[in-house]
């Protein structure tokens, strides 16, 4: 009888082990075959590159109230990707409202926590294995600009004492419009221009004949030159000039091209304290010509509209550049390499002349601090502006690369636009005046192109 049980299990041995491990190849095939799959590698193909692991939410194509969303649409891995690209990612997977629920309400309401993951992030990447290599290999702009973007808290060197710019003593009504201009210590002869030109505070009243007027107010914004560059230190004259007309906003920074980003960054913080009522901004640099009556007439409209109250507070128009690539052009001013970002531009509002609202202003303020520094100003807006899910509206009435041919030589071309860049001192003065002697066989023609086009990018 044990011999019969010896042979039995000795025949179920040779029987079953064969299938046992067959049934195992075959798992392990399958296995294989799995993860080749989702990894994007065929059998036999190692040198395909694996396609990018992206976060998917699951059942959003389940609900019919939500627009179509890309099957793949948020990244999870930066491995080999720019250095901008790397910094900002840490902050928008905190802020994803599907990754972290819990994360948004409170980041909005701690300022110093934004400001922590902002130096956590940096820090992150920029001392990580083979980052410090990477960045000596930037141009040496870039390196500079690497080296202090994750700094905003640069003193303040003069400002109005207290108020929201330079304006009417005696002034009733809220501001309607605080023109903020770009400038540097150098350009006096550009502010001096604006002051007697379209720059004007007080009571204005806007082109059109039956149209109400506001109250505008000017703050010019500056950082600090370098007087061993200069050769002189013209501290002292700009005091001088601060204290006499009382719309000098400097900080004590290097004024660099790269460095206008800082401007918005930190007027944006000080117009959230000094100028909470103020309706609108225009933020522009000091060799533009600006219609300002077009301007108030314009707003006003806007004012009037039976969607202003919901529409007021992601309003900005300006000549809006869609989809707009880097400029890899090595002698571009505006050179950025890929080392250091990769990807389009978000829309953004050219940023020779752009007009948007107080109420976008204090939100452009504090999304900004989840957003790191971008050499490039008006991008780093679009980009602020993309994380509001707002959109800035295009108007043709915005000519920040000047006019078409023969349309500057028609007699009302200048009380058809908002604004024109580039423009000198002396032409600034010369054409304010001209629209003023045009201004009653001009008064009714329309804005240029009609009527705003209204196109969201």
């Amino acid at each position: 009888m044990a011999r019969v049980r010896c042979r039995w299990h000795n025949v179920l041995i040779c029987v079953c082990c064969p299938c046992i491990c067959l049934a195992l190849l075959f798992v392990y095939v399958g296995v294989v075959l799995c993860m080749e799959m989702n990894t994007g590698v065929t059998p036999g193909s190692e040198n395909v590159v694996p396609r990018t692991i992206y976060f998917e939410a699951t059942g959003s194509y389940m609900r019919k109230s939500l627009a179509p969303v890309p099957t793949t649409f948020w990244k999870l891995h930066t491995d080999g990707d720019s250095l901008w690209n790397q910094l900002q990612l840490p902050m928008d997977h905190y802020f994803n409202p599907i990754l972290y629920p819990n994360n948004t309400k409170r980041g909005f309401k701690n300022n110093a926590s934004l400001e922590s993951l902002l130096m956590e992030s940096f820090s992150d990447v920029i001392n990580s294995n083979g980052t410090t290599r990477n960045i000596t290999e930037l141009p040496e702009q870039i390196q500079e600009f690497v080296r202090h973007m994750h700094r905003r808290d640069y003193r303040t060197l003069f400002q109005p004492d207290g108020v929201c710019g330079a304006g009417a003593q005696d002034q009733k009504k809220p501001t309607l419009l605080l023109l903020a201009i770009k400038t540097t210590e150098l350009n006096f002869k550009n502010r001096q221009a604006i002051r007697r030109a379209w720059g004007q505070v007080g009571w204005l009243a806007g082109q059109k004949k039956n149209s109400s007027g506001g109250y505008v107010r000017r703050v010019f914004l500056m950082a600090k030159e370098d007087p061993n560059e200069l050769g002189v230190d013209i501290s002292e004259l700009l005091e001088l000039e601060s204290k006499h007309y009382g719309d000098i906003l400097q900080w004590d920074f290097k004024d660099t091209f790269f460095n206008l980003t800082l401007k918005d960054v930190l007027f944006w913080n000080w117009f959230s304290q000094y100028c909470p009522w103020t309706r609108f901004v225009f933020k522009g640099d000091d060799d533009v010509f600006v219609n300002t009556p077009n301007i108030i007439t314009y707003l006003q409209d806007q004012l009037k509209r039976p969607d202003a109250r919901k529409t007021i507070k992601d309003f900005m128009v300006g000549d809006v550049i869609a989809a707009a690539q880097p400029d890899r052009s090595i002698k571009s001013k505006y050179f950025i390499p890929e080392s250091f970002y990769k990807g389009k531009y978000p829309a953004y509002a050219g940023g020779g002349g752009v007009v948007y609202s107080g109420l976008l202003a204090k939100r452009l303020h504090r999304i900004s601090k989840r957003v790191h520094l971008f050499p490039i100003d008006d991008v780093y807006v679009g980009m602020c502006m993309t994380r509001l899910n707002a959109h800035p509206i295009h108007h043709p009435a915005f000519l920040t690369f000047d006019f078409p041919k023969k349309e500057e030589e028609e007699l009302c071309a200048y009380h058809k636009i908002l604004l024109v860049h580039k423009r000198s001192p002396s032409q600034i003065v010369r054409l304010t005046a001209d629209v003023k002697k045009t201004q009653m066989q001009c008064r009714d023609v329309p804005l240029r192109d009609g009527v705003e086009k209204g196109k969201k990018t």
